[in-house]
């Protein structure tokens, strides 16, 4: 059975290795490592990104911790419940999920914020894992093309019977399984418009729903 994380000095992608040690020449109080799962309490949703920054979660260790993007991640969940305490880019921050548990596509940071398809492949395991760990969790909220075609296949579907659109809500019957589909919570998604605070909170208010009504239940 896969664990759930990476090993700190995963080889299994060569680019990313060599990435993250010149990361750790480079940035040495860094985390510098696969970015493990952050598990909350009792969860009942599952939120699913594409891979660390590099001043973000490589750097502190946290997924979606210490950019922009976490901002607006932890700012939503707060606002519906998924998450208490106060964000402040740190891991040690009083920060706590209540219900939810986050983890990337990928756990390694990788140059230019872009994995190859085979990176996202052979990190996809890890991600199963978390899914098979967390049994109870119905509801994932995936960010971003990569993450949702990894979902997908690490639920064993066709990306053509579900394809990816910001709102969208996917029912895996044989899973019982049900997917919400958003933007990318990214700086450059919200400063494009592509995104916009609104179009987030909705989706992310939708899952957390589906997730407290699927955990009633």
């Amino acid at each position: 059975m896969t664990d759930i994380n990476p090993p700190p000095d995963c080889p299994l992608c060569p680019r990313l290795a060599a990435f993250r040690d010149e990361n750790q020449q480079k940035f040495p109080e860094y985390f510098n490592a696969p970015v493990p799962v952050w598990t909350g309490a009792a969860t009942r949703l599952v939120v699913v990104g594409l891979a660390p920054g590099l001043k973000g979660a490589n750097r502190t260790g946290r997924p979606f911790t210490g950019d922009y993007a976490g901002d607006l991640l932890y700012a939503t969940l707060k606002k519906y419940g998924l998450a208490h305490g106060e964000y402040e880019q740190r891991q040690d921050d009083s920060l706590t999920l209540d219900g939810a548990s986050i983890v990337n596509a990928v756990r390694c940071v990788p140059p230019q914020n872009k994995p190859t398809p085979a990176e996202i492949h052979t990190c996809r395991p890890f991600l199963q894992a978390v899914f098979d760990a967390e049994p109870q969790a119905k509801t994932y909220l995936v960010l971003g093309r990569i993450a949702h075609e990894s979902v997908l296949r690490a639920l064993g579907q066709k990306l053509s019977a579900f394809p990816f659109k910001h709102g969208a809500q996917h029912t895996i019957g044989v899973h019982g399984v049900t997917v919400f589909d958003s933007y990318h919570c990214s700086r450059y998604n919200t400063n494009t418009g592509v995104l916009t605070e609104q179009m987030f909170e909705d989706v992310v208010g939708a899952a957390a729903r589906h997730a407290l009504k699927h955990a009633e239940s």
